[in-house]
C-alpha cells in the first residue's frame, strides 16, 4: 500500500525559511515524478513544484526563485526548501505521486496518491 507522510510545517516569519519533508513508500520511488501542492483557505489547490526521477524540476511562477524541490532516492524522500516566504505562502502543503503501471508494486494500484498534509503559516 502507498504511504505518504509530510512533515516540517509550522510558524515562520515573513522573509524566513522553512524546509518540508515527504517520505513515500509502496511504489518504485526512483522512477516516479513527485510533486508538492498547496491549498489556502478559500483558494484552489496550486501545484507548487515538480521533480522527475532523474532530478528535472518545474516550479509555479509564484514560487520560482524562492523555493527548491529536491529528492533522495536512497531514502525515498522529497523535500521543499522554502526561502523568503510571505503571507501568500500560507497553506496546507501536500506531497503527491501518480502511480503508473511502470512504477507500481503489487498490491498497489494505479492512481493518484496524497499525504495528509502539513500546515505552513507565515505570520509576524
Amino acid at each position: 500500500q502507498v504511504e505518504i507522510v509530510e512533515s516540517g510545517g509550522g510558524l515562520v516569519q515573513p522573509g524566513g525559511s522553512l524546509t518540508l519533508s515527504c517520505t513515500a513508500t509502496g511504489f518504485i520511488f526512483s522512477g516516479s515524478v513527485m510533486r508538492w501542492y498547496r491549498r489556502a483557505p478559500g483558494k484552489e489547490s496550486e501545484r507548487v513544484a515538480t521533480i522527475t526521477g532523474s532530478g528535472s524540476t518545474t516550479y509555479s511562477p509564484s514560487v520560482r526563485g524562492r523555493f527548491t524541490i529536491s529528492r533522495d532516492n536512497e531514502k525515498n524522500m522529497v523535500y521543499l526548501q522554502m526561502n523568503n516566504v510571505n503571507a501568500e505562502d500560507t497553506g496546507v502543503y501536500r506531497c503527491n505521486v501518480v502511480v503508473t503501471s511502470l512504477t507500481l508494486i503489487e498490491p498497489t494500484k494505479v492512481g493518484d496518491y496524497w499525504g495528509q498534509g502539513t500546515q505552513v503559516t507565515v505570520s509576524s
